[in-house]
Formats: structure tokens, sequence, C-alpha cells
């Protein structure tokens, strides 16, 4: 008499890791019950919202996943550059490397995991516009520690500064979906870091002259 094998042991880390992966690669819309049933192992419904209770609310814990692993190396290289400057050129080569990395899906699930959803969807729209504006927060925060420090001048715009630069994150995000290279992505870097002095160095471009001329 045969006997039957121990049903396999559900792993939630892993279940909530692969859950992550899909939203990353297909966004929240494009990736389905079946979808993420079939990656955690084949597990029925029932087992599905028994462990985590609806899509949405594993979706957000997905996106918390990514803050703590892919989100980590862009926040710690915009906190650690000796000046505003170096800590915004760290986070945006952190960034290159997060949305075009080997062996993981293109792009950004906080940029495109929920751009554009349907009316049924608006909350999980809205959640993730309020995550984007977490980035921004983050760089302004950052500048604003510049201009304490004196290497940003006081007079800079710093909304249009935050604004640019989290543009430039964004917008690569989506370049590497459309299959951009690191390459691509790192001449937008250096194009963007160009254009630094103008956008917040040309006070102090300013005060080396008048400093020269002995005023």
């Amino acid at each position: 008499m045969s006997r039957t094998g121990r049903p396999r042991e559900f792993d939630r880390d892993k279940a909530v890791q692969r859950a992550m992966e899909l939203f990353w690669a297909q966004g929240y819309e494009g990736t389905t019950l079946a979808d993420l049933q079939k990656a955690m192992g084949d597990i029925t419904a029932p087992s599905f919202y028994a462990a985590f209770g609806s899509k949405e609310a594993l979706f957000r814990e997905a996106v918390e996943l990514y803050k703590k692993t892919q989100g980590a190396p862009v926040v710690e290289a915009l906190a650690e550059g000796p000046t505003a400057r170096s800590s915004i050129e760290g986070m945006l080569w952190a960034a290159v490397e997060s949305v075009c990395g080997q062996g993981k899906p293109r792009g950004c699930l906080m940029v495109l995991g929920a751009i554009n959803c349907m009316p049924a969807n608006k909350g999980v729209e809205d959640f993730m516009r309020d995550q984007r504006a977490l980035r921004g927060r983050f760089i302004r925060q950052r500048l604003q520690r510049g201009v304490a420090e004196g290497d940003v001048p006081a007079a800079t715009d710093l909304h249009a500064l935050t604004s640019f630069y989290t543009s430039i994150v964004d917008g690569m995000a989506i370049r590497a979906k459309d299959g951009a290279s690191r390459k691509s992505l790192g001449a937008i870097v250096d194009c963007a870091m160009a254009a630094w002095n103008p956008l917040a160095g040309r006070n102090t471009a300013k005060r080396e002259r008048r400093h020269s001329d002995g005023l």
C-alpha cells in the first residue's frame, strides 16, 4: 500500500519574492491571480487568499519588498555621497543598475507597476503615486542638506532641481523597459550631471570669480 507524500511546505517569503518579480515584469493589472498561483507552486485560490488576503494586499507587500531590496541601493547612494552633487550622481548610477540588472525584469516596479490603471484599481494607482513621491522627498532632503553644508548655493531652486533629477530617474526606468542599454543610460547620467552647474552651481561660479578678482 503506497503512502502519500507530505504536502510541500508553502514558503511565504519566496512567494512574495516571486510575486514581486511578476508585478515588476508585468505590472499590477497585467498580473493575474492565475499567474500568481502558478508562480507560487500552483497553490489554490483559497490558499492564496488565506495567505495574502487579496491581490492588492499582496501587491503592496511586494512593493515594500522591492523598496527594501531594489530600492535600498538607490536610497543609500543618495545618502552616502560627501556632497549633494556626488550623492545625486551616485543615486543615478545605482538606478541604472536597478533598472537594467542581469537576471531581473527591466524597468522599475515603482514607476511602471501601476501607472495608468482602470477605475476599479484607482486605489492601487494612488498608492503608487504616493510611493513615487517619496523619491522626490529624499532628493529634496539631500539637496537641503547640501545647502546647510555649503555645497549647494542657498539661492538654488530646490523644487526645480528635485523635479529634474526625479524625472531623470523615472525616465531611465521607461527607457530601460524599452530595451535601452547600460551605455545609453550611462550617457543620460552624464548629461544629467552636466546640467548640475547650470542648475545649482551658477551662484558658486559667480562667487569664485568675485574672489579671483579680489572683490
